[in-house]
C-alpha cells in the first residue's frame, strides 16, 4: 500500500515518518516553498517529497489530507475529484464535520472514507497514544487496512460509530479543556504577573495548571481556533462552561455559601461518585514540577476554573471519564486535578472557603471570569481570526517559558500517567 500525506506540517511529518518506520511506502506534498528543507527531511528516510497533491491523490492507495481544518474544503476541492480508483481517503482533522462534508462533496463514489484523530501533539510519537478511527464509508477490507496501519505503528485505537460522536466527545475532551487552560493563561496575562511567581499558584494542582497552559500556548493558534469554532457541538458547550463559571462567580461576590456549597457537592455526587475508576494523579509528582526558582508561601486558592468544569459536566449530563476513550494528556490531567480537588475533603473546603471569603485571590478571579467571558463570546460568533489574535497575544506574553513548559509538561505527563 502506497501512503500519501497532503501537507507535510509537523502532524504530517510525524505520521509520514511513523509509517515509513513500520516499512510501508509513504509520500506527500506541501507549499513549495517547503519542498527543499522537506526533501532534506524527509527522503534520507525513504519518503517521496512530490510537487503536489495532484501527484498524490492519483497515485496513492491511501490519501491522507493533514490541513488546517479551515482549509479543508479548499484542499479536498483540489484534488479530491482526482483520487486514485478505489483508495481509502482519510483526514487528520480534529473536527470531523467540514472533513466529511467535504469528502461527501468532492471525492468519487468509489472512494473509501475512513477518516481518523490521533489524541496527541506533534510532540509524542503514535506508539501507545490514543488514535479515534471512524469508517464513515467503506468496506470490511479497506477498513481492515486501515486497523492493520494504525497498529503497526503501535497506536491505542479507539473505534467510534459515526463523526458526530467523534464532535461530541472532542468538544469536552479539546475544545472546552482548551478554553478553560487559555482562559487562566489570559487571566494571567490582564493580570500582569507569572503564576510561577505568586503564592496562590504555588501547589500541585498549580503546577499542572501552569504546565498545561504553557503547553496549549506552545503550539499554533489554527489547531485549537479550528476545534472549537468548526465543531458545531464545542459552541453549546464552551457556553455552558462559561455559565457555570459566571453563576458560580456570582454565587462568590454574593457569599451565597449554601447555594454555592450545595451546588458543587451535587456536581461532585454526579461526576465523582463510587463506580468510576479513579485516576489517581500522585500529589509527589505533581509538587514536583514547579517553575518557581524561590517559591513563594503557599496561600489558599479557590480553583474557580476547576469548579466551573465539575459544574459544567453536571448540567451538560455528561460523564468526563466515559470520554477518556478519546483522551488527550491536556484532558486527563484536568479530569484528574478536578477528581483530585472534589475527592480531597479537606482541599474543597478550603477551595470552598476561599472563593467566597478570601479578598486576595477575587482579584484573579474577576481576571478569570472575564476571560471565559471573552473566548466564550469569540468562539460563539465563530470568530476565527479573532480566536487567532486573542491566542497570540497571550502566547507573545508566556514567550521565553513556553519551550520550558512544553518540556516539562510532557515530562510530567509520562510521571502522570505510567
Amino acid at each position: 500500500m502506497l501512503i500519501g500525506i497532503i501537507g507535510l506540517g509537523d502532524m504530517g511529518r510525524l505520521y509520514a515518518k511513523a509509517f515509513a518506520n513500520a516499512g510501508y511506502r509513504v509520500c506527500g506534498c506541501d507549499v513549495p516553498q517547503n519542498r527543499e528543507k522537506l526533501e532534506a527531511e524527509l527522503s534520507p528516510l525513504g519518503i517521496e517529497v512530490l510537487d503536489s497533491g495532484k501527484d498524490v491523490a492519483h497515485r496513492c492507495d491511501l490519501i491522507i489530507y493533514s490541513v488546517e481544518a479551515e482549509k479543508m474544503e479548499q484542499i479536498v476541492a483540489l484534488y479530491g475529484p482526482m483520487t486514485k480508483y478505489g483508495a481509502i481517503v482519510a483526514g487528520q482533522t480534529s473536527v470531523k464535520h467540514p472533513e466529511i462534508a467535504a469528502f461527501e462533496k468532492h471525492l468519487p463514489a468509489d472512494a473509501h472514507i475512513i477518516t481518523f484523530h490521533a489524541m496527541h501533539g506533534p510532540g509524542f510519537q503514535p506508539e501507545g497514544q490514543k488514535l479515534m478511527l471512524i469508517n464513515h464509508r467503506s468496506n470490511a477490507a479497506a477498513y481492515r487496512r486501515m486497523v492493520d496501519l494504525f497498529t503497526a505503528v503501535g497506536s491505542d485505537i479507539a473505534e467510534l460509530k459515526d463523526y458526530h460522536e467523534h464532535d461530541k466527545i472532542v468538544a469536552d475532551t479539546q475544545a472546552v479543556t482548551h478554553v478553560g487552560f487559555e482562559s487562566m493563561g489570559t487571566a494571567w496575562k490582564s493580570a500582569g504577573f507569572f503564576p510561577w511567581d505568586n503564592g496562590s499558584y504555588h501547589g500541585g494542582i498549580d503546577n499542572v495548571k501552569i504546565l498545561t497552559t504553557l503547553r496549549i500556548f506552545s503550539y499554533k493558534a489554527h489547531v485549537y481556533a479550528g476545534l472549537a469554532i468548526l465543531n458545531p457541538y464545542a459552541r453549546q458547550q464552551v457556553k455552558r462552561y462559561a455559565q457555570s463559571e459566571s453563576e458560580l462567580f456570582k454565587l462568590m461576590i454574593m457569599e451565597e455559601e449554601q447555594k454555592f456549597r450545595d451546588r458543587l457537592y451535587r456536581a461532585r455526587e454526579f461526576v465523582f461518585h463510587e463506580s468510576r475508576k479513579p485516576i489517581m494523579l500522585s500529589d509527589a509528582v505533581m509538587k514536583e514540577f514547579s517553575l518557581s526558582e524561590r517559591p513563594p508561601q503557599q496561600k489558599p486558592n479557590s480553583h474557580l476554573s476547576i469548579l466551573s468544569m465539575v459544574d459544567a459536566w453536571y448540567h451538560l449530563g455528561v460523564n468526563p471519564y466515559d470520554n477518556l476513550i478519546a483522551q488527550t494528556p491536556p484532558f486527563r490531567l484536568r479530569l484528574g486535578i478536578a477528581e483530585y480537588l472534589f475527592k480531597n475533603e479537606e482541599l474543597l473546603e478550603e477551595s470552598i472557603e476561599t472563593a467566597l471569603y478570601d479578598k486576595t485571590i477575587r482579584g484573579d478571579d474577576l481576571e478569570f471570569h472575564s476571560a471565559v467571558r471573552e473566548w466564550s463570546s469569540i468562539i460563539g460568533y465563530g470568530d476565527m481570526e479573532g480566536y487567532k489574535k486573542h491566542f497570540n497575544d497571550v502566547q507573545a506574553f508566556f514567550k521565553d517559558r513556553l519551550d520550558d513548559g512544553r518540556e516539562q509538561s510532557a515530562e510530567l505527563i509520562r510521571k502522570l500517567t505510567t
